[in-house]
Order: structure tokens, then C-alpha cells, then sequence
């Protein structure tokens, strides 16, 4: 069950950074503008509707990916997402991706394979009782309030960047968890009481909300500044929900050791693609 998870969790990555670069790569072959023209204009581009069928495949991926694996194997395999989006939009865009992009391609892949091997995370339930959900949910909208508050306030484009991107990370993971218990029930129960799960309409509020705080980070400042709290955020938060939500485990004692070197390894090879590619953030914009 673990492979398969694993399978689905790096199609679904590999299936939103291509959906991604088609979307791109339709939105600069039509007018600059907005609403409804822009639309239909897009509409008409066969690389927009590619687009679109990565994004959708790429939900459907995720879902499949959490309803054979724990949370905490799944998420941070989307990491993947973004090495995945330069590969794919640097030829569709023709452009070059530097040396310096290579290097932080295998960073990210290397590392993330360190800290995956040694933290081998398991757990096989999708459901939690609501003396878990409530707590998750209180701390993790709280930290969200208090993330935006801290962006409104400040003046540094850097800490708006940082802390919105941080809330957009956990927004992502609560999304990631309620998304792991919904498809969980529909599982279980069917289509009925999927429809009557509040998990199931929890997940389509939380991730439209992470959409839009991700927008405004990057709006914010530079994606130096927002894809490391976006990236390791996201990985750390779905982390800890799957611990206290659905009792998952990892692996402690010396393991923590390699662990805490491969979370290195990953921010290192982050902030390399964000800082070597030009145009990275025309090609990686996401969920």
C-alpha cells in the first residue's frame, strides 16, 4: 500500500507542475486582461484545457495517494511538485534551466528521499474523533489569523512573503487532512455519506483559502522569501496533523539525525531553484 501511495502522491506532484506549465504557457498566448473574455479566450487554447486536466488529475492523484498512505508520507512528497514544474515548463517555455536549477533539482529529490527513508512514516486510519479535529482546526486557523495579521502589519516585503507563505502551507496541510478523511469516508461509506461529511466541504473551503493566501504571498515579495515557508512548511504541518489526527508514526532516536539533514538538504535545493531561476515564479505558481 505504501508504494502505491507513493505512486500516486509523485504522479499527482509530476500532474499539477504540468498543469501548471500548460496554463502558463496558454495565459501568454492570449490578451492581457480579466474576467469572463479572459476565460473564453483561454478556453480556446488546447494547452489551457492540458492545464486544466493536470490540475484535475492532480487532485484526483492526491486523493487516491492519502486514502493508501498516511499523511505524513504523502504531502511531503509534493514537494516534488516543483522541481517537477521547472523539468516541464523550461522546454514548453524554451528556456534553459541554469546549472545552479540542476543542483537544486537534486538537492530537493536527494534530500527528500533522506528524510522520507529514515522517518518511514506509517499509520493506517483516515478518521480522527473531533476531541483531535478541534484542537487541529483551532491551532491551525489560529496560526493562519495570526500569520495574516503579521503580513498586514509589517512593512517588509520579505516577512509579508515569509509569513503568508507560512499560512498558505498550513492551510495546504489542513486541506491535505480533511481531504485524507473525506475520501476516507467515501471509502468506507459511499457517496451519501461523503456528501454528509463535514470533512468534505471542510476541504473545499480550507483549499480555496490556501489558493488565495498563496496568491498573496507571492504578490508579497520574492519567491526566495515564500517558497521555503511554503515548501518545508506545508511538509512540516502535514507532518504533525498526521501524528495528533490520525496516530501515524516515524521513526525517532538517531534517525532524527539523518532526518533534520535531508530537511536541510531540501530548503538548501528550494532556495537554489527560487534564486537561479528567473522566471520561476511565472512557472511554478500552484494551488
Amino acid at each position: 500500500m505504501v508504494i502505491v501511495a507513493v505512486v500516486f502522491a509523485v504522479l499527482g506532484a509530476a500532474s499539477n507542475a504540468a498543469g501548471t506549465a500548460f496554463q502558463r504557457k496558454a495565459a501568454t498566448t492570449v490578451p492581457r486582461g480579466g474576467g469572463l473574455r479572459l476565460i473564453v479566450a483561454l478556453s480556446k487554447q488546447p494547452a489551457w484545457l492540458a492545464g486544466i486536466a493536470g490540475v484535475v488529475g492532480a487532485a484526483l492523484f492526491q486523493a487516491l495517494a492519502l486514502t493508501f498512505g498516511p499523511l505524513a508520507l504523502v504531502q511531503p512528497l509534493f514537494i516534488l511538485e516543483l522541481p517537477f514544474a521547472l523539468l516541464i515548463a523550461a522546454p514548453l517555455l524554451h528556456r534553459r534551466l541554469p546549472a545552479a536549477g540542476w543542483y537544486g533539482v537534486g538537492a530537493v529529490v536527494l534530500g527528500l528521499a533522506l528524510a522520507l527513508a529514515c522517518a518511514a512514516p506509517t499509520g493506517n486510519t483516515s478518521q480522527a474523533s473531533m476531541d483531535r479535529w478541534i484542537p487541529a482546526l483551532a491551532v491551525c486557523v489560529g496560526l493562519i489569523g495570526v500569520a495574516v495579521v503579521i503580513a498586514r502589519r509589517s512593512g517588509s516585503s520579505l516577512v509579508r512573503a515569509t509569513t503568508l507563505g507560512a499560512a498558505a502551507a498550513i492551510g495546504n496541510a489542513l486541506t491535505a487532512a480533511l481531504l485524507k478523511s473525506a475520501t476516507g469516508t467515501f471509502s468506507d461509506h459511499g457517496p451519501k455519506t461523503f456528501l454528509t461529511s463535514w470533512q468534505t466541504y471542510g476541504f473545499a473551503v480550507t483549499g480555496v483559502a490556501a489558493v488565495l493566501l498563496l496568491e498573496n504571498a507571492l504578490q508579497a515579495g520574492s519567491l526566495a522569501a515564500s517558497q521555503p515557508a511554503l515548501t518545508i512548511g506545508d511538509a512540516t504541518v502535514s507532518l504533525l496533523l498526521g501524528i495528533t489526527l490520525f496516530g501515524e508514526t516515524i521513526r525517532t532516536g538517531w534517525f532524527v539525525i539523518p532526518e533534520l539533514a535531508g530537511v536541510a538538504v531540501i530548503t538548501v535545493g528550494v532556495l537554489a531553484l527560487s534564486r537561479a531561476v528567473p522566471h520561476i515564479r511565472d512557472v511554478t505558481d500552484r494551488r
